[in-house]
């Protein structure tokens, strides 16, 4: 067991009391509590459209009042399908204005995984960017639950004259879509929302993930009020995060890393945030240097990508004072950010953290005076970790590997309509997350890989059954199976095994069957390499041993 003195570790310029800047109170009333305090100070800048708290505030009250004319109330889901933009925030926090819960989908889904997430969550409505709307379309026929759609166009909220590089699908031409609201109408035209919703931290549902879990097919794991509020304060205490910072937000909205940097850290510190549709090293680049921004979260790719821009060498990125970076693909090494600090001219950087959907990621921070490379840093506020033994239960000693628990005040309620998958997961509090740990004498954590069968790809989890329930509708596919394999640049890519049906074999090839996968799947999702074969591995009641695709040579069944 691992016995811990937190005087020995834990960084001295951060107390070790988490305290809430504002209070216990919900995310989007720290909101109106920063448009009350400097209304006129720049919430998100969106390449050079500059909204402040008050304009967001107003924003959020409008379609707040919007959907209370729909019939969202406190617990109805409503779900948000559109890449990063000022638009998903406003809506996110407008949905829970009301007390209802946020379902965020990630925009690279398709229409058949988009018709099951939606069938599980039983969304009453959604908001969906214009360029989606095809993918959405098809699958909204068979949701019995929806009741409306709002589409968007992200030029509604882009300057005459843009101060960044902007990807293509900011420059789409706006089109109303008749069946559809349109959310800048919306804002147009709705009063502003006056009455309020009290909301229970403890229990009300305010956001519903979906992840991979330990088995199965994507569960929607529902997190409490309380699980943003939390990991928003603990993540801004122990990283430093000031009112008068500035980050950048390039991570994905959709995604729970993505969701606490630049979702809810300005809104609980009141920073403004220089918000991004998407990664490009130049619109970055342009970004910190412009808008002096002090504070970033990354993945390391993308801090490879930078020192790897021409010219860069000349660009003034001199402001930037903190950066967490996630290691993916490519680790954060020592090496690696010595390089970084030297062009940036003093930024720290160091590993981000570690966490999961099920626990509003961000269970460890990396004490910025004691960092230990190679480590996920120490537990954060009122955060305890063990490290459980395979086969016995038992907690193990300091430096062995074991399965990764945890317990805090961020942990979910547990899986929508699966108790028994809650139940193997979430035991008496603690989170028994599947990955494989260890923790040193200091109480470091260190990540060593996956127990469960999960693919991480490019930061996103991929179950395999997944996979092979959109696979199996190929029309020549009989039997399928998918693993991980590593990839150098996505940590993980997906790897099908394939038996024909009797009549395929020859007739289709694995180039042709990847190309029909690409358009059924998201991006990050779809197999990249295909092996047909005869048979699958199996035990005797019909369960598929990808372990036995991995390792060949393996125990005999």
């Amino acid at each position: 067991m691992v016995i811990l003195s937190k005087s020995l570790y834990w960084p001295q310029d951060v107390s070790q009391k988490l305290e809430y800047r504002l209070g216990e109170k919900p995310l989007h009333e720290y909101l109106k509590a920063n448009a009350a305090a400097f209304p006129n100070k720049v919430a998100y800048s969106f390449y050079g459209n500059d909204l402040t708290w008050s304009q967001m505030d107003e924003y959020v009250d409008r379609f707040a009042s919007f959907l209370g004319e729909e019939g969202v109330s406190k617990g109805d889901c409503v779900a948000l399908f559109l890449q990063n933009c000022p638009q998903y925030i406003i809506a996110h926090y407008g949905i829970q204005r009301l007390g209802g819960t946020v379902v965020p989908l990630n925009p690279m889904y398709k229409q058949a995984e988009l018709e099951y997430l939606l069938n599980e969550a039983k969304v009453k409505g959604i908001l969906s960017g214009q360029e989606l709307y095809g993918q959405l379309q098809g699958a909204c026929q068979n949701i019995s639950s929806l009741e409306f759609i709002v589409t968007t166009n992200y030029a509604d909220f882009l300057p005459e004259h843009p101060t960044l590089p902007m990807p293509e699908e900011l420059k789409i031409e706006k089109k109303l879509i008749a069946e559809t609201k349109d959310f800048a109408s919306i804002l147009k035209e709705k009063q502003p929302y006056q009455g309020h919703v009290e909301v229970d931290l403890e229990n009300d549902i305010g956001l519903m993930v979906f992840t991979s879990g330990t088995t199965g097919r994507p569960k929607a794991a529902m997190l409490p009020f309380k699980s943003a509020l939390f990991k928003t304060a603990a993540t801004v205490q122990a990283n430093n995060v000031l009112k008068e910072d500035k980050s950048l937000a390039v991570a994905p909205l959709c995604h729970i890393a993505g969701m606490v940097m630049g979702v809810n850290t300005p809104v609980y510190s009141g920073c403004t945030s220089v918000l991004l549709t998407r990664f490009d090293p130049q619109a970055a680049v342009d970004a910190i240097e412009k808008y002096e921004v002090t504070v970033w979260y990354s993945v390391a790719p993308m801090n490879v990508a930078l020192l790897h821009t021409p010219g860069i060498e000349n660009r003034n990125l001199c402001s930037l004072r903190v950066n967490m970076a996630t290691s993916f693909g490519i680790p954060v090494t020592q090496q690696l950010a010595e390089q970084w600090k030297k062009l940036t001219k003093g930024c720290l950087m160091y590993e981000a953290a570690y966490g999961l959907s099920e626990t509003h990621t961000c269970d460890t921070f990396m004490p910025a005076d004691k960092i230990k490379w190679g480590s996920c840093g120490i537990p954060t506020f009122e955060t305890e970790i063990k490290i459980i033994d395979f086969e016995t239960g038992e907690q193990v000693p300091a430096g062995e590997k074991g399965e990764i628990a945890l317990k805090n005040p961020g942990v979910f309620k547990g899986y929508l309509n699966r108790p028994d998958a809650t139940a193997e997961t979430l035991r008496d509090g603690w989170v028994y997350t599947g990955d494989i740990g260890s923790l040193d004498e200091d109480g470091y954590l260190y990540f060593h890989g996956r127990l469960k069968e999960m693919i991480k790809c490019s930061g996103y989890s991929v179950f395999p059954e997944d996979v092979e329930v959109l696979m199996n509708e190929h029309p020549g596919i009989l039997q399928s199976a998918a693993i991980g394999v590593p990839d150098p640049v996505r940590g993980e890519s997906v790897k099908m095994f394939v038996v024909l049906k009797p009549g395929y074999q020859g007739k289709v090839t694995e180039e042709e069957m990847i190309e029909w996968a690409k358009e059924k799947m998201a991006a990050y999702k779809y197999p990249r390499s295909i092996e047909f074969i005869d048979q699958l591995p199996a035990t005797s009641s019909g369960k598929v041993l990808r372990r036995l695709l991995k390792e060949p040579q393996g125990e005999e069944v």
